[in-house]
């Protein structure tokens, strides 16, 4: 049994509540010791986001996030931490009920040793990459594994590049499959010179590798800056986008400081049945302890769509 699925059930207790008929009994770490009710949408924070109030132990930010009604975190820099200390946040998100989001997989940068080129040394350096993830994963019981396939290469033509990389995450699934762990590409708009910059392109080689452990994750912030016409694109790759992320429009900043209505686009999601998680990969436009809670009042806003 894995080490999330065995604290979990350790925490069962008789506390019983009867609904419909039916008898649910409740984790001892139930929203009932928090300070703010789940919301209707599952936002992961990340690290450091609330360090003002909670400090700088990841761990206690963690357990400062359930508190406030949080119920997933994500974390992308997590194969650069210790063993131990992978183990010790997989077991805290274990205790409370919360789920691990998307982590990266380390393959020497968002840029580097492109999948698109083809060459056999950077396939080995993201099937490495892969076989490492595995093992976070059973430490964190994370579902999900971040891919950028790298640069575009400018001496092949795209079709050759599109195959490479739908050849290179067609032997990424074959490791990641057998654990349940999910390929999330992700096209990102830091520099015109990546290879993966579209939904529509996303879409195109998660169809084309075929598998339910393949998939895209669409970034607002990204997806914005690239494309616009955020719904539609929503609704025209809805099978094949796993995960969401958040970030307005200028400055990378919570919902409401920029341009985009997150308000809409979460009700959008909500309606269409959207249960996973969504990613708050962005700053806090607000400095210190105040702008931390500033922070969550704006989700609560946002997050009022019922």
């Amino acid at each position: 049994m894995e080490r999330r699925k065995f604290i979990q059930s350790g925490l069962l207790t008789g506390l019983s509540v009867g609904i419909g008929g039916a008898t649910l009994s409740s984790p001892v770490l139930s929203s009932n010791n928090r300070d703010g009710k789940p919301f209707n949408m599952n936002y992961a924070p990340h690290d450091g986001m609330f360090k003002n109030n909670a400090g700088n132990d990841f761990i206690d930010q963690i357990k400062f996030m359930h508190d406030q009604g949080f119920n997933a975190i994500e974390d992308n820099g997590m194969p650069g931490r210790p063993v131990e200390q992978q183990t010790k946040i997989g077991d805290t998100l274990a205790k409370l009920g919360m789920d691990m989001g998307v982590f990266v997989l380390d393959k020497g940068g968002n840029g580097a040793n492109s999948l698109a080129a083809g060459k056999p040394e950077y396939i080995d350096i993201f099937l490495k990459g892969c076989r490492q993830a595995v093992e976070i994963a059973k430490r964190t019981n994370a579902k999900w594994v971040n891919v950028v396939p790298g640069d575009f290469e400018r001496h092949l033509p795209i079709g050759i590049q599109t195959a490479n990389v739908i050849e290179s995450l067609r032997r990424g699934v074959e490791i990641l499959e057998p654990h349940g762990l999910i390929i999330i590409l992700e096209p990102l708009s830091d520099t015109p010179n990546l290879f993966l910059r579209s939904p529509d392109q996303a879409y195109m080689i998660c169809k084309a590798v075929n598998s339910p452990f393949c998939k895209f994750l669409y970034d607002i912030y990204h997806m914005q800056r690239n494309m616009g016409n955020l719904i539609t694109h929503i609704d025209e790759c809805w099978d094949e986008i796993a995960y969401y992320q958040i970030g307005d429009v200028p400055g990378r900043k919570e919902p409401t400081t920029g341009e985009i209505n997150y308000k809409n686009i979460f009700k959008h999601l909500h309606e269409k049945g959207y249960k996973g998680i969504l990613g708050m990969e962005h700053g806090i436009s607000k400095p210190g302890k105040e702008g931390e809670m500033s922070l969550i009042k704006t989700y609560r806003e946002v997050d009022s769509f019922i």
